[in-house]
């Protein structure tokens, strides 16, 4: 299957999620994660039509935002503070897991002169393996950030789910959207963005209410597996 095809199949696949839960399906953005990807597939995936996309690294990601100018980038991946200068370009930055990186992002739009999007980092699985604030550490983050950061726009919560079959990430998921809600009460805040779910999970994290998913082999996957 070629890019097109496989483009084709996830947003099938999403559409479907997003009908088994009674979402519509203009409430998923899906994100095209293009970090295996070489230059010749992110046109490929640009010219069929997907302009939203996103790196993990920074360096990556600053090659691939002066070649492609015309999409939307994030930055999905950990975020060291020393990197934090190259990163104006990001329209959302998706790992905000640590105060030293808030006051850092924070000073660093002040100088670009604008509020930079981010998304708090939760690591609903507890991974030892995964960054991200517990949950019960996200309430007084988010406070600090919203009290203390002016430079910064918090507009959701990010998280990975561990990597076991679909049906076994359910909890997480629904954790991770409960927790997003109750978020949104208790600061008197209104998100938009709830990043969860990749290629082996994300049909499972729409359907307990991811607003954008980030998938990347199934895209780029040369044969239908």
């Amino acid at each position: 299957m070629g890019i097109n095809e496989n483009l084709a199949r996830v947003q099938a696949r999403i559409r479907e999620a997003a009908s088994r839960s009674g979402r519509d399906e203009s409430e998923i953005r899906l994100l095209g994660v293009t970090k295996s990807a070489a230059d010749g597939e992110v046109r490929e995936l640009i010219e069929a039509g997907l302009l939203l996309l996103g790196e993990n690294r920074v360096q990556n990601a600053r090659k691939r935002i002066e070649a492609f100018p015309e999409a939307e980038w994030h930055l999905i991946g950990t975020l060291q503070t020393n990197k934090v200068r190259y990163c104006e370009s990001f329209a959302l930055i998706h790992s905000l897991d640590r105060w030293s990186l808030a006051e850092k992002l924070n000073a660093q739009a002040q100088r670009w002169g604008k509020r930079q999007d981010v998304l708090i980092q939760v690591n609903v699985s507890g991974e030892e393996s995964k960054k991200g604030l517990s949950p019960s550490e996200v309430l007084a983050f988010a406070r600090r950030v919203l009290g203390e950061c002016p430079h910064l726009n918090v507009r959701g919560l990010m998280t990975m789910a561990p990597f076991v079959e679909a049906e076994a990430a359910r909890p997480h998921f629904r954790e991770a959207r409960l927790l997003y809600e109750q978020l949104q009460q208790d600061l008197k805040v209104q998100w938009d963005t709830l990043s969860m779910g990749m290629t082996n999970d994300f049909e499972v994290a729409v359907e307990e209410g991811a607003t954008l998913v980030r998938i990347g082999s199934a895209l780029f996957a040369k044969e239908e597996s």
